[in-house]
């Protein structure tokens, strides 16, 4: 299991956004390669990377950015937000992105899933993005009536396999992650899952350890690392038992 820290952009900024809220931002650096250039320093594995102004718009609005990360740090990246036609699945792959999450076309274009699946295989991520216990989708700002566990399920009927499940009411709360959601995420995930939502503790981290649920690939922390409430290295360590 790793650590991913997470790095959103808006307006140029890296931020963090509070339950997938717009209007209640955080601007942590005002350049994301910097944000994303201390935490390949700090020994980041992986680097979760989210184009806020593509989830809202429909399409990449930041690919400048993650071309100017992958170029500059030797840290794999993935990328969500705004990703709705293969074209700017190519382009965000061109950019440098090891990996893209789909979030709102898993779910409104069926085609346009079996195809990236089809083309891209593993360099695909499905985003489960859950608020009020139902998907939300469009940037966060429309909710489905699918609850996330059917919602895997669904996905994977169609060969969906690598799932990132984000709890939008805990996201950016630093409230804790809900354990018990964590399980039963994992027993929807017949693939692999990352988690995110809520992280702000060291303890959080060793609480998803002891799970030990073998399909939880990795977490995402975003507002705990930026408010140093522990490190890269640390959370890490902590995921891998070193307590």
């Amino acid at each position: 299991m790793i650590l991913l820290p997470a790095v959103d952009i808006r307006d140029g900024k890296a931020v963090r956004l509070r339950q997938g809220r717009f209007a209640d931002e955080t601007v942590y650096a005002d350049d994301p390669l910097e944000a994303a250039r201390s935490f390949a320093a700090a020994g980041a594995r992986f680097l979760h990377v989210v184009d806020l102004d593509g989830a809202r718009e429909g399409e990449p609005a930041n690919l400048h950015h993650v071309e100017r990360i992958a170029r500059e740090l030797p840290v794999p990246v993935e990328l969500g937000g705004g990703l709705r036609s293969i074209g700017s699945i190519r382009r965000a792959l061109a950019a440098g992105a090891a990996r893209v999450v789909l979030g709102t076309a898993a779910f409104t274009d069926p085609d346009l899933l079996d195809e990236a699946l089809w083309a891209f295989t593993s360099r695909i991520l499905i985003g489960v993005d859950v608020r009020g216990g139902q998907v939300a989708v469009a940037g966060w700002t429309r909710e489905t009536q699918m609850r996330g566990d059917a919602a895997i399920r669904h996905l994977q009927a169609h060969g969906a396999t690598r799932f990132v499940y984000t709890n939008v009411d805990r996201d950016g709360m630093l409230e804790g992650p809900d354990l018990d959601e964590v399980a039963r995420v994992s027993e929807a995930v017949r693939g692999r899952f990352l988690y995110s939502g809520g992280i702000a503790s060291i303890e959080d981290l060793r609480a998803l350890r002891r799970l030990r649920l073998v399909n939880l690939a990795g977490v995402i922390s975003g507002k705990a690392l930026y408010e140093g409430r522990f490190g890269v290295r640390e959370g890490q360590a902590a995921l891998e038992g070193g307590d």
